[in-house]
Order: C-alpha cells, then sequence, then structure tokens
C-alpha cells in the first residue's frame, strides 16, 4: 500500500515534467476548465501562459481528487492484506489471536483517502510549487546534479513527515488505538 500510495503521492499532485495530451475538440466545462489548469498551484507560469487564481485552487481540487482516489483505493488493497494475513496468523498461532485485531477496512480507506487529498495534496503543492521551482532551481539552476540531489532530500523529507502526520491524523480521527 505505502509503495503504490508513495509513488502516485509524489507523481500525481506534482510531476517534474507534464506529459499532457491534447485536449479533444468536443470537450466543455469543467474538463476544459481543469485542462487548462496548472500541474501544482505554485507552478511557475512559462513564457506565453499565465494561470488565473481560480485555475490554481483548480489544480489543487484536481491533484486532492486524484490523491483521495489513490489514497482510498491502496488503502482498500493493503488493509485487505493486512487483514487476510493477520487471520492466517490467528489460525496457525493461536498465542496471537489476543494480541491483533482486525484493522477496519472501509474506514480506514477513506481516512486515508481524505488524508492524501488534503495534507499530502497540500505539502507536496508546496513542494513542487514553491520550494523546488521557485527556491531551489534559481539558485542550483546551473548545477542540475545537486539540484536532482536536493530536491529527492527535499521529497524524501516530505514523505517522511507525511508518515508522522498521518500517524498523529489516525489516532486523532479514532482508527488508529495507541497501544499501551
Amino acid at each position: 500500500m505505502a509503495i503504490i500510495a508513495d509513488f502516485m503521492l509524489v507523481w500525481l499532485p506534482a510531476p517534474t515534467v507534464s506529459l499532457r495530451a491534447p485536449l479533444a475538440v468536443n470537450v466543455t466545462g469543467l474538463s476544459k476548465f481543469f485542462y487548462g489548469c496548472p500541474d501544482n498551484a505554485f507552478q511557475v507560469a512559462l513564457a506565453g501562459t499565465s494561470y488565473s487564481f481560480l485555475q490554481r485552487i483548480g489544480a489543487i481540487g484536481r491533484n486532492g481528487a486524484k490523491l483521495f482516489v489513490v489514497g482510498t483505493g491502496a488503502s482498500l488493497v493493503g488493509t485487505g492484506v493486512t487483514n487476510l494475513l493477520i487471520t492466517a496468523r490467528k489460525a496457525i498461532d493461536k498465542s496471537f489471536a489476543g494480541e491483533a485485531e482486525d484493522v477496519p477496512i472501509l474506514s480506514t480507506s477513506a481516512a486515508y483517502g481524505v488524508y492524501m487529498s488534503v495534507s499530502s495534496n497540500l505539502r507536496y503543492q508546496v513542494v513542487a510549487g514553491v520550494i523546488e521551482q521557485r527556491i531551489l532551481e534559481p539558485l542550483l539552476h546551473e548545477q542540475k546534479l545537486l539540484l536532482s540531489a536536493v530536491c529527492f532530500a527535499v521529497r524524501t523529507g516530505n514523505t517522511f513527515l507525511g508518515s508522522l502526520m498521518w500517524v498523529d491524523y489516525a489516532r486523532w480521527i479514532g482508527i488508529q488505538k495507541i497501544r499501551e
């Protein structure tokens, strides 16, 4: 679950390179609006382009929706597999039955989806648009290897911070119990 979610977390809200397909001619409404949004809310607009405040908010909403789906889906798979492994171990090791309880699949998955769409989304929007594009790129634009290394360290640190915040969030909403 963590591998799938972490990959999608890094790639979806904050891609390094935009790989956008051309917009279909018959697309209208919301799809057209989201197509015109930047990859992240703080993205530097390239020469000849600009983004409105509403488009920047749209980038947060679009990426939040993607991350909700990814987080919920990854958690459904992960908690389902975890529960199967707990059940198998309980069947094999009778002394383990009192130590572990099944993880609530639907509430945990929904909570993880909400966490990904809000906390992870906003943190990666800031990492990609503010820290990388507006601070690190101008400072280290001539030292590409160092720039890549620092960006890797920042994203890794952000992932670690997110893991710590997830545990606190899970405890706060009651899906993670504190063992005494």
